[in-house]
């Protein structure tokens, strides 16, 4: 699938190398067992040998899965829409970003696994200080969140990174940008509340892993780009870290926040024939903002025993959870996606200081 040409940004530093874990929340048991790589066949789901872990459907349903069924449906359905296929005038960037940091590691899956806790690899979690297993859209909203927004209390999550068996964490406020993945970028609308989704695979092959169509540069450090798999090498210097970046689905079915897979209800976009335009399908007609993880991890060196809890590092693959409060999301998205900037956490555009913030100078609505 064609996708959209992505700005290669400056790396994020760290002014030293450092192996560390957060107590908020408690560091997982069990963290530092290094699991065997997760493989991938087109015909079933693969195995992973972290904790005798088999990666398979949850029997457990969600809290907000009324019936089970594993479809978890909005409160206010978008039906009827047709995607859009207008050319606005162009505009480099529409985007802006959610700056969070780490809160804590667990082997928790709200999404995946709702319900049970300690079932899942270890996931380095983000924003919300109180994501765990039996997250539910009300209780993040009554947690508190290490964004730099506080209307921003959405829950994110990716696999624990290892060296040696030890956790490595991003330091300080991480990027995660919302963009506009279709060409008509007047058309994003804010995420539903509630809705969430898995970008990505554990159980991905590094073929699969080189060509989802969320793959950005893989792996990154130093001058080694595009990488599948984790470098065995970095050079060690206190400006070098391990970067990613990977985006996620935007296209939404307009009808439900969840599905049993945790993907089929988004999609990607797709390119309109005889164009160079990314639109939504029409199984997928809500335009929404793209996530882009953009991660930083202080190590660098000799990488030969840095990996994944979830396996080697094609198996890199995220969670979101969205808790944001609507009229802040909806402020932002207003603000630096429909308006054509390129904002920082508060929507404002160094570049067009003209236009505004969307927020005060405490990140929230003035």
């Amino acid at each position: 699938m064609a996708r959209r040409s992505k700005i290669i940004s400056g790396l994020l530093v760290s002014g030293a190398l450092l192996v560390t874990s957060l107590g908020v929340g408690g560091m997982a048991q069990g963290a530092d067992t290094a699991p065997a790589p997760a493989s991938a066949s087109a015909e079933g789901p693969a195995r992973t040998a972290h904790r005798g872990h088999i990666m398979a459907a949850s029997t457990v349903a969600a809290a907000e899965d009324r019936d089970g069924d594993g479809f978890i449906p909005a409160a206010s359905r978008l039906t009827g829409v047709t995607p859009s296929v207008k050319a606005p005038p162009h505009r480099y960037f529409h985007e802006f970003q959610a700056n969070c940091s780490v809160t804590h590691t667990r082997p928790d899956d709200p999404i995946v696994y709702p319900g049970q806790p300690g079932k899942s690899h270890d996931h380095t979690f983000m924003g919300n200080t109180t994501t765990d297993a039996r997250s539910t859209t009300d209780s993040l909203k009554q947690g508190n969140t290490v964004c730099k927004a506080p209307g921003d209390k959405s829950g994110y999550w990716m696999p624990t990174l290892l060296k040696g068996g030890q956790p490595v964490l991003p330091t300080g406020p991480q990027v995660i940008y919302y963009k506009a993945g279709v060409t008509d970028y007047t058309s994003v609308r804010p995420f539903p509340e509630g809705l969430r989704y898995v970008v990505g695979s554990p159980t991905q092959s590094a073929d699969e892993f080189r060509h989802h169509p969320g793959f950005v540069e893989g792996w990154e450090c130093g001058e080694s780009f595009f990488n599948v798999d984790i470098p065995k090498n970095c050079p060690t210097s206190a400006s070098t870290q391990l970067n990613i970046r990977f985006q996620a689905p935007s296209c939404w079915d307009g009808v439900h926040l969840d599905a049993p897979d945790h993907k089929s209800h988004m999609s990607y976009p797709t390119v309109k024939a005889g164009t160079n335009d990314n639109i939504c399908p029409a199984s997928h007609p809500v335009a929404l903002p793209m996530i882009e993880f953009k991660m930083a991890f202080p190590v660098n060196g000799d990488l030969s025993q840095v990996r994944l809890a979830s396996g080697a590092g094609h198996s890199f693959h995220y969670d979101f959870f969205n808790a944001w409060d609507p009229a802040t999301l909806k402020a932002l998205v207003d603000h630096c996606v429909v308006g054509g900037l390129q904002c920082d956490a508060r929507g404002y555009d160094e570049t067009h200081p003209e236009a505004g913030a969307a927020l005060d100078e405490n990140y929230e609505l003035p």
